[in-house]
């Protein structure tokens, strides 16, 4: 079911609302029958010089997650919050140590059961309870589920609901969950102030230089995604083929690992081709690190209904500018809150036909698009995406007004 919950999201024919349903049954089947698990907690009782924080994840490893969880976790106050890692992991590696470095407590899980986790967690006397998995892979929503903290939260980690009812806030911003949109959570959304995305970005070292605009050398611009192909659904396709019948010798480079399997290849290169794209007119492959590929893009294009992610943040890092389709909360509107976050609304389209009338647009001056180009790193460095130390102090505001609200 939790499976299932984490693929629906990339559904480009079914509602946001027909989704949700799926995540109240999933509340219904393994949410809610163990309420009667819930239990008071002491700790509430008075307030509290030094709030203890407990992270629950997977992901303490490499992982795309360490581009936004380490510089979190590297600014946390130790004077006002004790910081606990439950690491669910088979075995540690050298990001695992760098972690352990910005921690208070490092917790193994992977050997301990629900109710043995639970149980933990609440002789440790965790104060705020924090979710960094969803529905993604080796989650451990099954001790959320019991209510093992006085507060919990979800955040970073997967982008939307978890659908448990025992998780009280959904950790996010403005922009990736509108006023008005609260009815598509579980949870209740604790929307940060101020200018901050929800959450703050650290390059990896070993990006390189920004390199001159492509299509200055090429005449001819190179639109282009890193993203995954389950994200490249069949409107994605057929609205980046309009783009490219629209900008002239214009071509399309994918680098993703599907692109390793020379039968996904195929397939997706004759679903261009029904699309009335040559193939000539695609580079689909696949290279890691994805830093010189993107070297050779001119202009990203987001996918819908659920966008990208970590690429976005690296796409501009590396001077490339990206349409997105602002779409269905939230993990349809990640690219409209990044570049909020960073100053650039005017590359977010709410419709397809603004997407692709905005992609023709920024094609068609190569040299506003070499400035843009040159410019991007240090507008992101500067911006609030890379703010690390104010973004944790805004988290951290965050975490004390939830828990004030208890008092």
């Amino acid at each position: 079911f939790s499976l299932l919950n984490f693929y629906i999201n990339y559904s480009p024919d079914m509602s946001a609302e027909e989704i949700f349903d799926y995540y109240k049954k999933y509340d219904h089947r393994f949410g809610l029958p163990f309420k009667c698990k819930w239990k008071s907690f002491p700790q509430t009782k008075t307030p509290k010089q030094r709030l203890k924080i407990g992270y629950v994840s997977p992901d303490f490893k490499q992982h795309s997650m360490q581009n936004f969880l380490m510089p979190t976790l590297s600014y946390h106050n130790h004077q006002k919050f004790e910081i606990f890692a439950f690491a669910e992991l088979k075995e540690e590696d050298k990001v695992s140590l760098e972690y352990k470095s910005h921690i208070d407590h490092w917790i193994r899980t992977e050997k301990m059961n629900d109710d043995r986790l639970v149980q933990k967690i609440r002789s440790l006397g965790i104060d705020i309870l924090v979710d960094l998995a969803g529905h993604t892979k080796n989650n451990r929503l099954g001790v959320f589920a019991q209510k093992p903290a006085p507060v919990s939260l979800s955040w970073l980690g997967y982008g939307y609901t978890t659908g448990l009812s025992a998780i009280d806030y959904f950790l996010t911003d403005n922009v990736m969950v509108p006023e008005g949109s609260e009815n598509l959570f579980s949870e209740q959304p604790w929307r940060l102030k101020q200018n901050y995305n929800f959450c703050c970005y650290q390059a990896k070292p070993d990006m390189g230089e920004v390199h001159p605009l492509p299509a200055l050398a090429n005449n001819f611009v190179t639109f282009g995604s890193v993203s995954k192909n389950l994200r490249i659904n069949s409107k994605v396709i057929a609205i980046w083929s309009s783009i490219l019948q629209r900008v002239k010798n214009s071509k399309l480079l994918v680098n993703n690992f599907d692109m390793n399997n020379k039968e996904v290849k195929e397939i997706m290169i004759e679903r261009f081709k029904l699309n009335n794209i040559s193939c000539d007119r695609l580079d689909f492959f696949y290279k890691t690190p994805p830093w010189d590929s993107m070297r050779q893009i001119d202009i990203a294009l987001d996918c819908f209904p659920h966008n990208s992610g970590t690429t976005l943040m690296e796409h501009l890092y590396m001077g490339n500018p990206f349409i997105t389709y602002s779409n269905r909360p939230s993990v349809g509107k990640i690219g409209a809150s990044i570049l909020e976050t960073l100053g650039h609304p005017e590359w977010i389209a709410t419709s397809e036909e603004e997407y692709v009338e905005k992609a023709v647009a920024l094609a068609s001056d190569p040299q506003k698009l070499s400035t843009i180009r040159q410019n991007l790193r240090a507008e992101m460095e500067a911006s609030p995406l890379m703010d690390h130390k104010g973004f944790v102090r805004e988290l951290e505001a965050a975490y004390q007004a939830m828990w004030e609200k208890l008092l």
